[in-house]
């Protein structure tokens, strides 16, 4: 999927002994959004904005030694390894001849190395160039900054496509907010910033802006303009569209102390695991500090700050722990954090309270499960049967309001929760609408300037194309539904397979979320929901919907 920014100059930090200055440079190709103010929480700002970069360069993937150049030392050495081992054997005669075949050997590979040198060389000079010059070349995506009435907030994506990073920032913030405009655009924000973000004091006054006069074209200052073009995997984006669609699952939520999150980060520090399980076990009791338990080791940590006020007693495991380390930064300026466990081995959401900002981190079941291949969770969003008409008028409302909280919208519209839940999570997938985690509203957010390959990005998991087939051709019976008090509606079905015929239970809650599901399937005995519903259960679902 290609992406095209145009940005006017590059983005600033500039700093002198007495002031300094943020210029992000927009992309001149998207409808005009900008901020000019100046900076008021500025120590605070700073470690946010550096916690943004750890997300940004975030790359956790397994990386395997490379044994290339072992591989050809053991090739030279084995003839020779022979020849000693057989000892006896006419070792003159052998050595002899180990000597000649090593000396025809070098010959040929001096030929190689002499034919490949302008290769080896051109290739090192093109990556040294990338590394130094245009070091945005090695990350996948600018940042995307959204401008509403009440704050500013950033978005990135790691480069292992497993951690998800949102800082929002109110106009407490700032001060002498003189102009902005509210809507979405890309940002050109190169590595080389970060060791500018590095010298924001507190006793320098610190202009911020997003360039408004980047959307000033002249002729004259055709140079000033700078074109980026990336080819995005569809991978990264479909990830990017799941985030929301997971913040809305039902969750337990508790919060923690920063110095909690501090012992976390020390015990991971001290320690590296050699076998598994590398997990985190939450033991959550009504009423009781929040316990956790590091494995392989079995060390509990309790966090006698953090009281858990949930109604029931659960324990939940998550993996990937080791991605934590990024809210080290922002622990000396958290007030609290908010954690968000939607499961055994399902995303996991930290909130950072830091007065006027909120950092969300979002992590994906684990580290090596990135959050396109980590379950479609908007299968698991609210399905409701929305036609055109209604889904338009819901977007007119927030894009109105620009914030909003479903019943708002609802009451303004005249349509049921349902069908606007229905609607937003419709625009979450298409990438104009977000799921705000701190306030529980939908904000207004659109991600490309163009309209998304829905089509492309629809059918990456293909559960739900499986399961439309089961519905068209009528293999779906409902044959139980039962309303059950404080959880949900229960529905229970048959599905008719090519060898057999299949019993989903699904629970819909009275958010119009699958909260609860099971199946008889091996896609449901081997994955259970940590990669999202079967075909089964979507298509009982869609078959009760469409009735």
């Amino acid at each position: 999927m290609l992406f095209n920014y145009r940005y006017s100059g590059n983005s600033q930090v500039y700093s002198n002994a007495t002031s300094a200055g943020i210029s992000f440079a927009p992309d001149t190709h998207r409808d005009p959004t900008f901020f000019v103010g100046k900076l008021h929480k500025k120590i605070a700002f700073r470690e946010a904005i550096s916690a943004l970069h750890d997300v940004v360069v975030s790359d956790l993937r397994f990386k395997p030694k490379d044994k290339t150049e072992y591989k050809e030392w053991a090739a030279r050495q084995e003839s020779l390894w022979l020849a000693e081992y057989m000892n006896g054997y006419d070792a003159a005669a052998a050595s002899q001849r180990m000597d000649q075949l090593r000396t025809e050997l070098d010959k040929i590979n001096a030929e190689k190395d002499k034919v490949m040198a302008p290769f080896y060389k051109a290739r090192k000079q093109y990556f040294d160039y990338l590394y130094q010059k245009d070091r945005d070349a090695w990350f996948v995506l600018d940042p995307v900054i959204t401008v509403h009435p009440d704050e500013m907030f950033f978005e990135c994506f790691s480069q292992d496509e497993s951690t998800y990073g949102k800082l929002s920032a109110s106009y407490n913030v700032f001060k002498e907010v003189n102009e902005f405009e509210c809507g979405t655009t890309n940002i050109d924000y190169s590595a080389a910033l970060y060791n500018e973000f590095q010298k924001i004091r507190d006793y320098k006054e610190t202009d911020f802006k997003v360039d408004p006069g980047g959307f000033q074209v002249q002729t004259s200052q055709e140079e000033l303009y700078h074109e980026v073009k990336i080819d995005l995997p569809d991978s990264w984006v479909r990830g990017f569209l799941q985030v929301s669609s997971a913040m809305t699952l039902p969750a337990a939520t508790f919060d923690l102390h920063p110095m909690d999150v501090y012992n976390f980060c020390l015990w991971l520090r001290r320690f590296k695991e050699k076998n598994g399980p590398r997990s985190i076990r939450f033991i959550l009791e009504p009423g009781k500090p929040v316990r956790a338990v590091f494995e392989p080791w079995n060390h509990e940590i309790v966090c006698a700050r953090s009281l858990y006020t949930g109604p029931q007693s659960r324990e939940i495991r998550i993996w990937g722990r080791r991605r934590l380390l990024i809210l080290e930064r922002l622990i000396p300026i958290a007030r609290k954090f908010t954690v968000h466990l939607t499961g055994n081995g399902l995303p996991s959401f930290y909130v950072a309270d830091l007065g006027d900002m909120q950092f969300t981190l979002g992590l994906s079941g684990w580290t090596a499960n990135d959050w396109s291949r980590a379950g479609q969770f908007d299968l698991m969003a609210p399905r409701a049967m929305v036609d055109d008409s209604a889904k338009l008028k819901v977007f007119a409302d927030l894009k109105t309001r620009w914030l909003a909280k479903p019943e708002t919208i609802a009451a303004a519209t005249g349509l049921d929760k349902a069908t606007v839940l229905g609607a937003l999570g419709i625009y979450t997938q298409a990438g104009k609408v977000i799921f705000d985690l701190h306030t529980g509203m939908y904000r207004l957010r659109e991600l490309s300037r163009e309209p998304l390959p829905l089509e492309d990005l629809r059918y990456a998991n293909p559960m739900e194309a499986a399961a439309s087939k089961l519905v068209e051709r009528n293999l779906v019976t409902v044959t139980s539904e039962q309303e059950i008090t404080g959880v949900g509606l229960q529905l229970k079905g048959n599905v008719k397979g090519a060898q057999r015929v299949y019993h989903p239970v699904i629970v819909i809650n009275s958010d119009e979320r699958l909260s609860e599901a099971h199946c008889d399937c091996s896609h449901y005995s081997t994955n259970k929901l940590y990669k999202g519903p079967c075909e089964h259960m979507l298509a009982l679902r869609m078959t009760h919907a469409a009735k």
